[in-house]
């Protein structure tokens, strides 16, 4: 008779891509046993059963397979990309379950999509806890601190450096945005601006160095974290960077149209699966929050953080556990307002620097 493997509440759906199998390391590593899920049976098999894990195939076209998938599972782990057709059906599945929904999206139409749904999920008892990776715990978790040092601020600027790396499942991701306005918000609602038409200064710790204005999920994630009604987020400005951009805002027109976005989405294919475990453990990533109240008094401070997709792993697999361990509140939540700024420091190898 064949054993049924013993496994936790947990469903980790995704799980056999790049960042999935880093987050199943890591899960496994602190004690837990989830179940895998996905789309493709035979590369579930092939990671879950060296493992002893179960898994569970189903497909997002197939709502009673998925709702099957959900059997006895009390918080689903959606890292399967891209966001934008796997969080719908899943979450749908899940608010049919009374399943806790967590993914690690930083895209803001979706985190925007699943904050309407506050009121559903609180009808249906589950908590919905998007971004649980490096995007955007690290930065949550810092604006939640100067915003807290700041307690009138008004404007709330994010800059991050380090993120050297992207999967094929980000790269088609940002390939999806390509060509398209960037995300602001403006006085409690979100904008659209131009590609590139920001810059800002950030001390990223040798000396104040330029950051271009990028659509992140913390144009919405910080302001329910914060309240803060103004948020723009920046990344390091690279000549690479600043070439995407550049060409976002005279041919975004073309980048949009199907002929390319299936040419760049099969120029993504081409890319490694992803960082090796040597370039993750050589790189940091470094987030810089900046509060600002109407009268220019500012709180400004630094976070170091292991490289993104390791730090994602740690994170994701941490917030999985507290939702498993109960510490939920039902409706759309944040990480930082969920669990507080001191979150981060629940991830070894982050380390705060209180700037001014």
């Amino acid at each position: 008779m064949k054993r049924v493997p013993v496994s936790d509440p947990l469903l980790i759906y995704g799980a056999t891509g790049y960042t999935g199998r880093l987050i199943v390391d890591r899960a496994l590593a602190t004690g837990l046993r989830p179940i895998l899920g996905g789309r493709d049976a035979p590369k579930l098999a092939a990671l879950a059963e060296p493992l002893g894990l179960e898994h569970r195939t189903a497909s997002l076209r197939q709502p009673e397979r998925l709702l099957a998938a959900l059997d006895g599972v009390e918080v689903l782990l959606n890292v399967a990309g891209p966001f934008s057709q796997t969080v719908r059906p899943l979450l749908d599945a899940c608010l049919r379950a009374g399943v806790h929904y967590l993914d690690v999206t930083a895209e803001v139409a979706i985190l925007e999509s699943l904050a309407q749904r506050d009121a559903e999920a609180k009808s249906q008892g589950i908590m919905i806890l998007p971004a649980t990776g490096f995007d955007v715990v690290a930065s949550d978790c810092l604006a939640v601190h100067v915003a807290s040092r700041l307690r009138r601020a008004r404007t709330l600027r994010l800059g991050l450096s380090g993120l050297a790396f992207a999967t094929r499942g980000s790269a088609k991701t940002l390939v999806e945005h390509a060509g398209r306005g960037v995300h602001v918000r403006r006085d409690g609602a979100v904008i659209t601006l131009d590609p590139g038409s920001l810059t800002h200064d950030f001390d990223f710790g040798s000396e104040p160095r330029p950051g271009a204005n990028v659509s992140w999920g913390d144009v919405v994630t910080a302001y329910h974290s914060t309240g803060i009604p103004n948020i723009e987020v920046y990344f390091e400005s690279t000549p690479a960077l600043r070439a995407v951009l550049t060409a976002g805002r005279w041919m975004g027109w073309a980048l949009r149209t199907a002929p390319w976005q299936a040419l760049m989405k099969a120029q993504a294919d081409l890319l490694p699966e992803g960082p090796t475990a040597e370039q993750r453990a050589s790189q940091e990533a470094i987030v810089v929050a900046e509060a600002e109240d109407t009268r220019g008094k500012r709180a400004v401070a630094r976070l170091r953080t292991p490289e993104v997709y390791t730090f994602t792993a740690l994170s994701a697999s941490t917030i999985a556990k507290h939702t498993l361990a109960g510490r939920v509140e039902t409706g759309f939540q944040t990480p930082a307002r969920m669990y507080g700024s001191e979150l981060a420091f629940e991830i070894e190898g982050v380390r705060l620097e209180d700037l001014e």
